[in-house]
C-alpha cells in the first residue's frame, strides 16, 4: 500500500513547494455558467447511457477509459456513491482489473502514454477515495514510471529504459502522474523528477527577438519562445503540455511556462476569429493541455481566456435526437464511440476545471503573479 513517513512530507515540500490552496468552488459566473453547468450534465449522461456494463465504451485503451472516470471525478461524483457512483466505479475496475504485472496500464499502443494517463487519474481517484485496489495498482504503476525513465530524464512511447525518450507528450503524461502520486504520498526519488525537469526544459525553443518584456533574469527570458514537440516542432498542444510539466513539477516562476503559454493563446486567439481549422473539441487532444496550462498559469491569462474557450465548448455539443450522439463532443483521432469518449470526457473535465474538485487542481497561487510588463 502507500508509504507515508515525516521525511516524505519534508521531501513533498522542498521538491513541490505548493502554494496556498484555491476554494474548491467557481469563483463566479466569469468561471462557470448556468449554460456550462448543464452542458457538463449532458455530458455526464452521454457517459453514463453509453458506458456498457465492462465500464468500458467500447474501447481497449486504458488511457481512454481512465479519462471518462476523470470526468466523473471532476464534477464530483465518486465511485459507489450517488447518480453516477455505478458509472465511476465500473471506470475505474476496468483499468486496474487490466495492470500487468509489471504494474503496466496498457493493452494496446501507446504502453507509457496510456499508462501515465491512466495512473494519474487514479491519484486522482485515490485521492478522494482511498480505494484499496486503487492504491495497489498506484504503488506498481509510480514503480514503472521511475523505472523506466530514459537517461535523458524523458519517457519512450514503449516501457524502457533507454538512452534518450522520444518526445514532450509522453513527458507531459509521467509528470502529471508523478504529481499526483506526490500529492497522496507516495515517494518519487528526487532524481526522477529533476532528470524530467531538464529534459522538458531541453524542448523549449526561442522563437523571436527580445519584445521588451521580460519574466526572469535568464537570457532568453526577453524573447517569445515555446515548448515542442521535439526541440523544433511546435505545436499549441505542446506549447501548452510543456508549461504543464513544468508546473506538475513546481518550477511556478520559470520564464518558458508563461512565454509559452503567451504563444499558445495567440495561436487559439487566431483559430477562433478566423473560423480557421480548430475550435474546442474538434481537438480535444491539443484542448486537454490548453485547460489545464491556462488554469494552472492563471492570473489574466486564465480570467481573460478561459470565458471563450468555456463558451465555445458549451456551443460545440451535440444536440441530436439519437441518444448516441446526444450530449457528447466527437473529436478528431479518434473515430467512433471512443472518439466521443474522449472529446465528451475532456470536454466535462474543461468545463468542470472551475469546480476545483479534483486534487490535482486544489493548488493555485494565493495572489496572480505579476510580469513585468504584462
Amino acid at each position: 500500500m502507500l508509504r507515508k513517513s515525516l521525511i516524505l512530507c519534508l521531501v513533498v515540500a522542498l521538491v513541490w513547494s505548493p502554494i496556498a490552496a484555491t476554494t474548491a468552488s467557481a469563483n463566479g459566473d466569469w468561471e462557470t455558467t448556468a449554460k456550462s453547468e448543464a452542458a457538463v450534465e449532458r455530458g455526464l449522461e452521454w457517459l453514463a447511457r453509453n458506458q456498457g456494463e465492462k465500464g468500458n465504451w467500447d474501447s481497449h485503451d486504458l488511457g481512454l477509459v481512465a479519462l471518462g472516470a476523470l470526468a466523473f471525478l471532476s464534477a464530483g461524483h465518486l465511485p459507489d456513491r450517488g447518480k453516477y457512483g455505478a458509472n465511476v466505479r465500473r471506470a475505474l475496475d476496468y483499468v486496474v482489473s487490466h495492470a500487468k504485472p509489471s504494474g503496466l496500464l496498457n493493452i494496446s499502443n501507446h504502453d507509457m502514454y496510456n499508462h501515465g494517463l491512466a495512473v494519474f487519474v487514479l491519484t486522482q481517484a485515490y485521492g478522494m477515495t482511498n480505494d484499496r485496489r486503487v492504491g495497489e495498482a498506484l504503488d506498481k504503476g509510480i514503480k514503472l514510471i521511475a523505472d523506466v525513465q530514459c537517461e535523458d530524464g524523458g519517457w519512450d512511447y514503449k516501457a524502457r529504459r533507454q538512452q534518450r525518450g522520444h518526445d514532450l507528450s509522453l513527458a507531459v503524461m509521467q509528470s502529471k502522474a508523478l504529481r499526483g502520486a506526490m500529492d497522496i504520498g507516495l515517494e518519487i526519488p528526487p532524481n526522477v523528477i529533476d532528470s524530467a525537469i531538464r529534459s522538458v526544459r531541453q524542448h523549449y525553443k526561442p522563437m523571436g527577438k527580445p519584445d521588451g518584456k521580460r519574466y526572469g533574469d535568464h537570457p532568453l527570458a526577453d524573447r517569445p519562445g515555446a515548448f515542442t514537440y521535439d526541440g523544433g516542432r511546435y505545436t499549441t498542444a505542446m506549447g501548452a503540455a510543456g508549461a504543464v510539466c513544468l508546473q506538475e513539477f513546481g518550477k511556478y516562476e520559470d520564464f518558458r511556462i508563461r512565454r509559452s503559454m503567451d504563444i499558445v493563446i495567440d495561436d487559439i486567439r487566431n483559430r477562433m476569429e478566423k473560423k480557421k481549422d480548430w475550435i474546442p473539441f474538434s481537438d480535444a487532444y491539443t484542448m486537454f493541455y490548453v485547460a489545464q496550462g491556462l488554469y494552472q498559469v492563471g492570473g489574466t491569462r486564465w480570467r481573460d481566456n478561459y470565458p471563450r474557450i468555456r463558451d465555445a465548448t458549451v456551443q460545440t455539443q451535440a444536440r441530436s435526437n439519437n441518444l448516441q450522439y446526444d450530449g457528447s463532443w466527437q473529436t478528431k483521432r479518434v473515430s467512433g464511440k471512443p472518439g466521443r469518449l474522449f472529446g465528451t470526457s475532456v470536454a466535462v473535465f474543461t468545463l468542470s476545471i472551475p469546480n476545483r474538485y479534483l486534487p490535482i487542481l486544489q493548488e493555485g497561487e494565493a495572489e496572480p503573479r505579476k510580469d513585468v510588463n504584462e
